[in-house]
């Protein structure tokens, strides 16, 4: 990233186009062992109680692989325990991202240090700023898909994002 990235606090680790294509290699070559989650447009579409395709199988390889994982979300705890309860994780709502405290919580509850551990968001202003402020890895996903007309704030965030979001992204393994 460049040096607009620095100065703005959008710059990100690695870029990836969607949240199961991280897999636990890549997880552990850059020595990571814990994953701070988003929900929404990185596990889910928006107010979904329901797992983006593919994302319990990739929850399972991860645990299996030992990877640590926690949702850390600025929704109330109403929208998150449906989510995460099902999906047997751990979580951290009204988080206040980008602010540290909800990654603070997250390394506590997961018992490890920030350089140990990275953050899976799609938002620049409050998945990145907030990774890049508690000196956590971040891993940028791209959307699940566009928020719905009723979520303009977080449309409107889009539009600025847009010109900082990354460009290129990891390229993985042929299968």
């Amino acid at each position: 990233m460049g040096l607009i990235h620095k100065i703005t606090g959008t710059d990100v680790d690695f870029a990836f186009r969607r949240t199961v294509d991280i897999s636990p290699a890549f997880l552990k070559k850059h020595g990571i062992k814990g994953l701070i989650l988003d929900v929404d447009n990185t596990l889910t579409t928006h107010d979904n109680p329901v797992p983006a395709e593919g994302i319990r199988e990739w929850l399972d390889t991860m645990r299996a692989e030992g990877i640590k994982l926690i949702i850390v979300s600025n929704n109330h705890p109403e929208r998150v325990r449906p989510f995460a309860d099902p999906l047997g994780l751990d979580f951290v709502s009204d988080s206040g991202k980008p602010l540290r405290r909800g990654y603070k919580a997250a390394l506590k509850k997961m018992g490890l240090k920030a350089s140990e551990t990275a953050a899976v968001g799609d938002q620049l202003f409050t998945d990145v700023w907030g990774a890049n402020i508690s000196g956590v890895t971040m891993l940028y996903v791209e959307p699940i898909e566009l928020e719905p007309k009723s979520k303009r704030f977080i449309r409107f965030k889009r539009v600025l994002e847009k010109p900082f979001l990354p460009k290129k992204f990891v390229k993985l393994a042929k299968e």
